[in-house]
């Protein structure tokens, strides 16, 4: 059995400043995103990356992994925004296993009407905060973590 590589005193301080600072920042966009918008942040990130996708649709399989979502959980989330006019599901043409989600044009219209405020506060609580240089250090820091991420879970 190996031994255990225990965190120094600086890398404990700095992994619980990540935790604290990814919680607070998380739950500020939430609160934000549902006094403005009536939507939880989950639910606009599904919007948003349904808006980037070619013709606004991809498979629900490539959405949860954008928004790293069980497929449970994101088929909750979508029958949500289907109920509210703003995603159609179907199943994709010649393969009934397969199911697409596309952004209606009302998801769209909703997601154009959060867009400001959101960005307003991504902008409040991080990168006011940040120099150039530091928001270029912040970028290297999560590719370099996102790839070990992608490297080693298999996506």
């Amino acid at each position: 059995m190996s031994e255990t590589r225990w965190l120094d005193e600086g890398e404990q301080r700095t992994w619980r400043t990540f935790l604290w600072a990814s919680q607070l920042l998380h739950e500020s966009l939430d609160r934000q995103l549902q006094r403005d918008a009536a939507m939880p942040h989950t639910y606009y990130m599904i919007l948003a990356m349904l808006s980037e996708a070619p013709e606004r649709s991809m498979t629900m399989t490539e959405l949860a992994q954008l928004v790293r979502s069980s497929a449970s959980r994101l088929s909750h989330a979508v029958a949500k925004l289907e109920a509210q006019g703003w995603v159609r599901r179907r199943k994709r043409p010649g393969d009934g296993r397969t199911t697409v989600a596309t952004l209606t044009g009302e998801g769209f219209a909703a997601l154009a009407e959060a867009a400001p405020g959101h960005v307003e506060e991504v902008r409040r609580v991080l990168f006011d905060r940040l120099t150039p240089e530091q928001v270029r250090q912040l970028h290297d820091i999560f590719g370099a973590v996102l790839t070990n991420l992608n490297t080693t879970d298999g996506c």
